[in-house]
């Protein structure tokens, strides 16, 4: 599925109504280049799982957990890891397979350790249609 964006409030939109449908256990992993709404599209998913807290990129702290929504909600953002090792430290392992739904940011660059049934979520500028323009792309991985 391929849904058009033309402001950072469809961006987040399309966020919220993926995740108001997604399912305990579930993974989708984000990609995109930087500036391309990766953390509105986060945001959008948060809400649409109940989340009331402000939601932010977790560049430094690799995951934030919340648990106000009707799921558990793990917003990974990998960018800064530096090994396989690291994400088992943080408890990912668990997460994945865990009750909640993982929300992976740069999930390319863990690539080997992704689950095998997982959604991949890609948002994509075109400067040619607008500097607010995306594509969000949505399928199986």
């Amino acid at each position: 599925m391929i849904r058009e964006s033309f402001s950072a409030k469809d961006t987040f939109e399309i966020g919220k109504e993926i995740a108001s449908n997604a399912k305990p256990g579930e993974v989708y992993c984000l990609y995109g280049d930087l500036g391309t709404g990766k953390t509105v599209f986060s945001q959008g998913f948060g809400t649409g799982l109940g989340v009331k807290e402000p939601i932010s990129s977790p560049t430094f702290t690799i995951l934030k957990e919340y648990d106000e929504g009707r799921l558990p909600f793990y917003h990974f953002d990998v960018y800064r890891i530096g090994s396989e090792d690291e994400m088992e430290e943080i408890g990912y392992f668990d997460l994945i397979d865990g009750d909640g739904v993982c929300l992976i940011e740069w999930a390319e660059l863990i690539k080997d350790i992704l689950p095998k049934n997982c959604y991949k979520v890609t948002i994509c500028k075109d400067a040619e249609k607008g500097f607010d323009y995306r594509t969000i792309e949505i399928g199986s991985m």
